[in-house]
C-alpha cells in the first residue's frame, strides 16, 4: 500500500538541522537501549517534519523496520478512546458528567454512580477485570466480567486514582451504544479514515496481522535464575476485542503522527472540546488527577505535555504550547520511549518558560 505524501514545513523554515540531531539521538539510543527496532514521526506547527524508521521489525529473520510496519500502541490506544468520547460529547450524544446508569444496564449498584468522565481519567473506585495472569479468574471474558462484576469497589468514585482495564471495557459499550455502531468500526470511521490512516488496525500477538513487528524483551525467562544475563526474547501480549479500547491499536509513527494533525487541526475535535479533554480530571478533594479524559497529564501550564503511553515501548507526547508532538513506536518492551522523547521535542522547540515564552537554548527545564 502507497503511503500518503506526507506535509512538509516549508524550506524557508527547515526542520532539517533538528531532523539530523533527532536521527543522532535515535541511533544512540538504539544502542544504549538495545531497542531492534523503531519509528519516529515529528509534528511541529501541524505538519510531519520528520518521519523515519531504524533497526530490525524482526531480529530472528533480519527484516528492517520500515515506515509501514505496524507497532502496538497498547495502553496508548486510551488517547484514542479519549477522543472517540469527546467526539460523541461535542455531537452532544454523550455527557461526561452523567452516570454509567444513563448508559448501561445491569450493571452492579455501586458501579451505577460513577460519572463517565471518571472512567476515562481512571478515579472511578471500580475493580479491575485484569490481574497479573491476564483476565481476572484466569477464565473467557465472560467468565471474567461475571467475577468483576462480583467484586467490591476498590474506592469511592473520584477518591483517587487507580489505573485499570474495567474502565475502557466499559467506554467501549458506551461509545458502541452512543454512537450505534462497534467500538473499532466507530473508529475506524470517525478517527482512522478522517485523518488517512491507512495503515492502522486492530489485533494482539495471536492475531495474524501482516507487516507487524515482533515484540522482544530482555528480562530473563521466569524460569531461569535471577542472575541470568539480560538477553533478547520474544514478548507475547494478549488483548481481547472487549478490551481494545484500552490497548488495541497497531499502527505506524506516520499513521500517528497523521492523526495528532487531524486533532491539532479541528478535523477530529473542536478547539474547546480539544482543551476539555486534555485538562486534568480533578479528584474529589480538589486536586488534579494524573490523567485527563484518556491521557496521562505529564505536566500543566505553562509548558503543557499530554501523552500516551503503552506497553512500556510505544509513545507519543504532545506539547500544545510549543507547536510540537514526537511519535515514537519500538518493538522492545522497557524501551520506555516517553523518557527519551522530551530530549527530542527540545531539538525542535525549547521548553516554554513560566512567564509564557521560549526559554533561551540551554536553560535549565
Amino acid at each position: 500500500m502507497l503511503l500518503a505524501a506526507l506535509p512538509l514545513s516549508p524550506a524557508s523554515a527547515s526542520p532539517e538541522p533538528a531532523n539530523e540531531q533527532a536521527r543522532r539521538l535515535i541511533r544512540q539510543t538504539l544502542q544504549d537501549e538495545r531497542i531492534p527496532g523503531l519509528q519516529i514521526a515529528v509534528v511541529k506547527d501541524g505538519q510531519i517534519v520528520l518521519s523515519e524508521a531504524f533497526g530490525l521489525a524482526n531480529v530472528e529473520n533480519g527484516v528492517p523496520a520500515t515506515r509501514s510496519t505496524r507497532f502496538p500502541l497498547n495502553s496508548a490506544t486510551k488517547a484514542f478512546t479519549g477522543v472517540a468520547a469527546a467526539q460523541l460529547a461535542q455531537q452532544g450524544r454523550l455527557d461526561l458528567d452523567a452516570p454509567l446508569s444513563r448508559y448501561l444496564d445491569a450493571l452492579p449498584a455501586a458501579w451505577q454512580t460513577v460519572r463517565v468522565r471518571q472512567l476515562l481519567a481512571h478515579t472511578s473506585g471500580l475493580p479491575d477485570i485484569l490481574d497479573e495472569r491476564g483476565l481476572l479468574g484466569g477464565g473467557t471474558e465472560a467468565q471474567a466480567w461475571q467475577a468483576v462484576t462480583a467484586q467490591p469497589m476498590d474506592a469511592a468514585p473520584g477518591q483517587r486514582f487507580a489505573y485499570n482495564q474495567t474502565n475502557y471495557l466499559l467506554l467501549a459499550r458506551i461509545i458502541a451504544r452512543q454512537s450505534g455502531m462497534p467500538y473499532d468500526r466507530f473508529l475506524a470511521s470517525r478517527q482512522f479514515g478522517a485523518a488517512g490512516m491507512e495503515r492502522t488496525t486492530f489485533g494482539d500477538s495471536y492475531d495474524l496481522i501482516p507487516d507487524a513487528a515482533t515484540m522482544y524483551s530482555l528480562a530473563p525467562r521466569a524460569t531461569e535464575a535471577a542472575d541470568t544475563p539480560p538477553r533478547l526474547s520474544h514478548w507475547f501480549y494478549d488483548v481481547p476485542p472487549s478490551l481494545w479500547s484500552g490497548g488495541g491499536i497497531l499502527t505506524t509513527a506516520d499513521d500517528t503522527a497523521r492523526w495528532l494533525v487531524a486533532l491539532l487541526d479541528g478535523r477530529l475535535l473542536h478547539e474547546d472540546g480539544r482543551t476539555r479533554m486534555w485538562t486534568a480530571e480533578p479528584l474529589a478533594d480538589g486536586r488534579a488527577g494524573p490523567w485527563s479524559a484518556g491521557w496521562p497529564v505529564l505536566q500543566g501550564a505553562p509548558d503543557r505535555q499530554v501523552a500516551g503511553i503503552g506497553g512500556a515501548r510505544s509513545a507519543f507526547i504532545v506539547y500544545p504550547d510549543r507547536g510540537i508532538a514526537v511519535v515514537v513506536l519500538t518493538n522492545l518492551v522497557g524501551a520506555n520511549p516517553q523518557r527519551f522523547i522530551p530530549r527530542i521535542a527540545d531539538l525542535y522547540a525549547p521548553p516554554v518558560s513560566p512567564a509564557g515564552r521560549p526559554s533561551p537554548a540551554g536553560s535549565p527545564r
